[in-house]
């Protein structure tokens, strides 16, 4: 832990955290990094299908939806046969996603992931049958089959078996083909900017940058709705042009600052602060506990030719320490270097830092957002 600690004085010590006195420096960002176009936005596809071809690896005989959905495809196909007469263990009933991409039209191929959602032991080597792909409407937009490509596998029998990464989830290369266009709405006179993060101050200076390049302080392009949309209105000279001006629009250099904010992963011990994060004046007092249980077992011989059994009895020691209090004092406008570096030098763990940063934000000391993921 002590080592991560180290690690993060090393980011913030390379990072040139700014004193109290210095200006804040913004880094310009490319607008296309910034926004994203309204109504040009990707569709979630979900469809059911099978996977065949498993070599004995399938849905088992419980599982009882792989039947009835092997005997429905083979009865569209002409062949007539009850789900209680048969046994396949090659097939497994599987969830297959896909992601249809923005302006995509027919004929155009996209990746598909299929997910075993029976009790198949692995779907390596299957090969996807025909599945209809639907979005939240209820209409096919594309349909996907192939070979699946798992990135796990599964060896041997029994208690000898040897399992890799997940086999029971897999994906099928350009397995899917687009039947019919993304439902995604084309720019038109009237653009809308969608933040992807809401920031009252980056909308305000893009609309300025936007306005600054196509428009004049009289006929402005460019406006900020709110937090997180800005509407342009496309120039005269890129009339009929709309693609060409989000092209040249989206190169766009904007100055934009972010917000302090420290974000913690308390289930692996992993911090990660903004440069811009100031503690106010506090002091901290770290001291520790320590309650040591620790049981014994010792030996009861009876006497020899006694009547006596041996007994084995269990010694049970309770020893409590506690360690003195550590200190650190932090003045006005103290960074977050100074804190990792103090806290550091008091011996304190990645877990420690986490409590503390939390104390600290209780006691309105931390100007920063805390965010626990």
């Amino acid at each position: 832990m002590r080592s991560l600690i180290t690690f993060a004085l090393l980011l913030f010590l390379t990072a040139g955290l700014l004193r109290p006195d210095e200006p804040v420096a913004l880094t310009a960002v490319r607008l296309k990094d910034l926004v994203t176009l309204e109504g040009v936005r990707e569709n979630q596809l979900i469809g059911y299908g099978l996977v065949a071809g498993l070599a004995g690896q399938g849905d088992r005989q419980q599982t009882i939806f792989p039947l009835q959905s092997l005997t429905n495809m083979l009865e569209r196909m002409g062949v007539s046969v009850s789900p209680a007469a048969i046994q396949v263990k090659n097939t497994a009933a599987v969830m297959v996603t896909a992601t249809l991409p923005p302006f995509a039209e027919p004929g155009a191929h996209i990746d598909v992931t299929v997910s075993s959602i029976g009790d198949a032991r692995t779907l390596q080597g299957g090969l996807l049958l025909l599945t209809p792909m639907k979005g939240v409407d209820g209409r096919t937009y594309a349909v996907a089959q192939g070979p699946l490509v798992t990135g796990g596998f599964v060896a041997g029998k029994g208690g000898t078996s040897q399992t890799v990464n997940h086999p029971t989830v897999g994906r099928v290369p350009n397995g899917a083909i687009v039947e019919q266009p993304a439902p995604s709405r084309a720019p038109d006179n009237h653009i809308r900017l969608q933040l992807r993060q809401a920031d009252f101050t980056t909308a305000a200076r893009i609309a300025k940058v936007v306005n600054g390049k196509y428009g004049t302080s009289a006929t402005p392009v460019a406006r900020a709705d709110n937090a997180g949309i800005v509407s342009v209105t496309l120039p005269a000279e890129y009339a009929s042009r709309t693609t060409e001006f989000v092209a040249d629009m989206e190169t766009l250099a904007v100055p934009v600052d972010r917000a302090a904010r420290v974000v913690i992963n308390e289930r692996t011990g992993t911090i990660v602060m903004g440069k811009d994060v100031r503690i106010g004046p506090v002091a901290i007092l770290q001291g520790n506990l320590t309650v040591e249980i620790q049981t014994g077992f010792a030996v009861s011989q009876p006497a020899p030719l006694g009547n006596g059994t041996t007994e084995v009895v269990p010694q049970v020691g309770v020893a409590a320490k506690q360690e003195k209090t550590r200190n650190v004092v932090l003045k006005q406008g103290a960074t977050v270097e100074e804190l990792v570096r103090a806290l550091n030098a008091i011996g304190s763990t990645a877990r420690d830092v986490i409590v503390i940063l939390q104390n600290l934000r209780a006691a309105g000391a931390l100007d920063a957002e805390l965010e626990v993921i």
